[in-house]
């Protein structure tokens, strides 16, 4: 086992698109567990949208990270040491571990997974943060019914292609709206009933097109102009989920607003925010539904894997460029 533990530090607050810049390559001795604690070898690392965000000084629904911080990250790894009576060495965990090669944490913080470590990207993909974001942000925040007509922004990407195929499940007509005719074609392969490719045609009369009664749920990713386009599409009643706006957390000017925003008391309806953290009590509550339709295949995933974490810096960029095909994730190491 390594006596070195590699892992990337924030430098500085990014200003715009956060480059090889703002981070610091270090190393450190590995530090052994204390009592209560557990140590875990990473072997992969979740990159999310959010993370723009993380970085950024001001508030928020989690405080930055700070200066010197290694930056943080959940992830998938093997127990190699514990000082935590719930977990043993040998042991697969998931938890805030950090972008580095070992995470030493509170063996509360460690989640144990019962899976084997081939499983363990689709533990932090489908059926981990993503996979919550959108089970609670769609059934608890847009309300879906039978019969009603889904949208989703961002929707090849790790949590707009479940939130379609929850939708379907549910009953729903879902149309997706993503960047390129590679990933609308995979949208249709996945059960969307329809797929808008913001790339090449107009968002605002594709929806007219594709949601004739107007939309019922709108899952939001981007922001931008492509939810003003929404809104000046909704139904009546019609419940606008705020899940990110990754169209916005680069930019170095104010964020642009929806100035459609009177849709919502012309068509009495609601627009509201969308924080995963707010359900994990409830985390195994959306495993238990969504594991079996992941077993049965009625939810299909996609990972996008990169392997090593001196990749960090690039690979976390392919979030904002829509190079990435699924759930985008780093192998640190094998298990």
């Amino acid at each position: 086992m390594s006596t070195v533990n590699h892992q990337f530090r924030l430098a500085s607050r990014p200003v715009g698109v956060p480059d090889r810049s703002v981070w610091n390559y270090t190393e450190e001795p590995l530090a052994e567990p204390k009592d209560g604690e557990v140590l875990v070898k990473v072997l992969y690392i979740s990159l999310d949208p959010a993370m723009r965000g993380w970085m950024n000084e001001g508030k928020s629904y989690v405080p930055p990270v700070g200066i010197g911080e290694v930056m943080r990250a959940l992830g998938a790894g093997k127990v190699i040491a514990s000082k935590f009576p719930g977990l043993a060495a040998g042991d697969f965990v998931g938890g805030m571990f950090g972008v580095q090669e070992y995470a030493t944490v509170a063996g509360k913080a460690a989640s144990k997974i019962d899976s084997p470590a081939s499983q363990l990207p689709v533990y932090i993909g489908a059926l981990g943060m993503p996979g919550m974001t959108a089970y609670f942000g769609l059934l608890e925040v847009g309300r879906p019914e039978p019969g009603n007509t889904v949208v989703v922004s961002g929707a090849a990407g790790a949590v707009g292609s479940i939130v379609g195929q929850i939708a379907k499940i549910k009953g729903c007509t879902v149309v997706g709206i993503a960047g390129g005719a590679e990933k609308c074609k995979y949208l249709t392969e996945i059960g969307f009933d329809a797929a808008i490719d913001y790339k090449s045609e107009e968002v605002y009369p594709a929806l007219r097109r594709q949601c004739p009664n107007g939309i019922d749920v709108y899952f939001d990713n981007v922001g931008g102009e492509i939810l003003d386009a929404a809104l000046a599409n909704l139904a009546l009643h019609a419940r606008v989920v705020i899940c990110g706006a990754i169209s916005q957390y680069n930019n170095t000017t104010p964020i642009k607003g929806p100035s459609n925003y009177l849709s919502l008391l012309v068509n009495r309806a609601s627009m509201t925010g969308m924080v995963v953290t707010d359900y994990w009590p409830r985390a195994g509550e959306a495993r238990a539904a969504m594991s079996p339709w992941v077993k049965e295949g009625k939810i299909k995933t996609r990972e996008h894997i990169v392997d090593g974490l001196d990749t960090f810096p690039e690979t976390l960029l392919m979030l904002f460029t829509g190079q990435n095909r699924g759930k985008l994730i780093i192998k640190v190491a094998g298990d």
